[in-house]
């Protein structure tokens, strides 16, 4: 049997893989039943909205996208102004995976910094400062972290404020790609809004936390929030139906559902690692800090534990592994064994 077979299997290729929570697929039945106001007019997101306020603070304005490009593309498309350019990761999402969305549609220009753990840190910042200082080079204005990274890695609070501290004093905004903020306030142990005063504009992601399909976006700065809804609609993501967006997220906020998700993606993460990381012939590449676990892993084992498990082999030769909030302890246990197996 392999990751792609028709008999249901835990998989360790993405978070993005998992089926949606089953109180996700219930909320969505409950809304269907009867009419309702359309494009964002309705009860479900309402109260989706209030509830995502109480996360990040009373001043914060939440709206919903139906993933996580959209919600990096809308969040810097509200920040940015004429000529100006993005600092990021180099490993980021906006520069690696989203088939430069950001370039396309906003028409500015990325500029990565080396960042080995998936962190930018302030003097990688300042060394693109330092390469941009007259007209004949992009101008930027805005540096665009991800928590948690995409390296699996999490910025502390002390590390954000620094990063906050750097930009205010050089005039930079911050966005912040939380397609998997759960698993950092997971990790930290803090709140959303502990994270979220440190940004101008940041998503919450859902989509890999047990959402069918809906990520938010969170403005924060005063001031920016006005324009929001007019490119939201101009970059088609204000959702005609919108109940069905909010009533996942609604779901998944009820009980604290969204961090326990997260909590369990992570501990299956870490008993994951526990378990890979004494054995001979392989390397974890990466601090295990959320749900992720990068391993170097030899050739001919990496193929042996592929040829049954849906797995994420990276250019580098690494192997990425994704839990989830649907990992069992079986699953974790049944993968070590696949590679304990293929390293003999």
């Amino acid at each position: 049997m392999n990751g792609l077979s028709a008999s249901p299997r835990v998989d360790f290729a993405s978070d993005n893989h998992a089926e949606a929570h089953p109180a996700v697929l219930a909320a969505i039945v409950a809304a269907a039943r009867g009419p309702a106001p359309a494009y964002g007019g309705d009860r479900w997101t309402a109260a989706a909205e209030a509830g995502l306020r109480d996360l990040a603070g009373p001043g914060s304005v939440p709206l919903l996208v139906f993933n996580g490009t959209a919600a990096n593309v809308l969040g810097l498309s509200v920040l940015l102004g004429p000529g100006d350019a993005i600092i990021c990761a180099e490993h980021s999402h906006v520069a690696a995976d989203e088939c430069g969305a950001v370039e396309a549609m906003l028409g500015r220009k990325l500029l990565p910094a080396p960042a080995p753990d998936g962190k930018l840190t302030p003097a990688a910042i300042e060394a693109v400062l330092d390469r941009c200082t007259d007209v004949r080079t992009p101008r930027p204005s805005v540096v665009a972290l991800t928590q948690a990274t995409e390296l699996g890695t999490c910025y502390s609070l002390r590390e954000l404020a620094e990063l906050r501290e750097l930009c205010d004093r050089r005039g930079l905004r911050i966005y912040l790609d939380g397609a998997r903020l759960a698993n950092a306030v997971a990790r930290l142990g803090c709140e959303v809004a502990d994270i979220a005063r440190f940004a101008d504009a940041l998503s919450l992601g859902f989509t890999k936390n047990g959402a069918l399909g809906v990520d938010a976006l969170l403005l924060m700065a005063p001031g920016i929030a006005e324009r929001a809804p007019y490119l939201r609609r101009q970059q088609g993501q204000l959702a005609s139906k919108m109940r069905f967006l909010a009533a996942q997220v609604g779901a998944l906020l009820d009980g604290g559902l969204w961090l326990d998700n997260a909590r369990h993606a992570n501990a299956m993460c870490d008993h994951l690692a526990a378990e890979l990381e004494p054995l001979p012939g392989l390397r974890l590449t990466q601090r295990v800090q959320s749900n992720a676990v990068f391993v170097a892993l030899p050739r001919a084992a990496t193929d042996y534990v592929r040829a049954r498990w849906a797995l994420d082999l990276l250019p580098t030769g690494e192997t990425r592994l994704m839990t989830s909030h649907a990992t069992a302890p079986a699953d974790v246990n049944d993968l070590v064994e696949e590679v304990r197996a293929s390293l003999k």
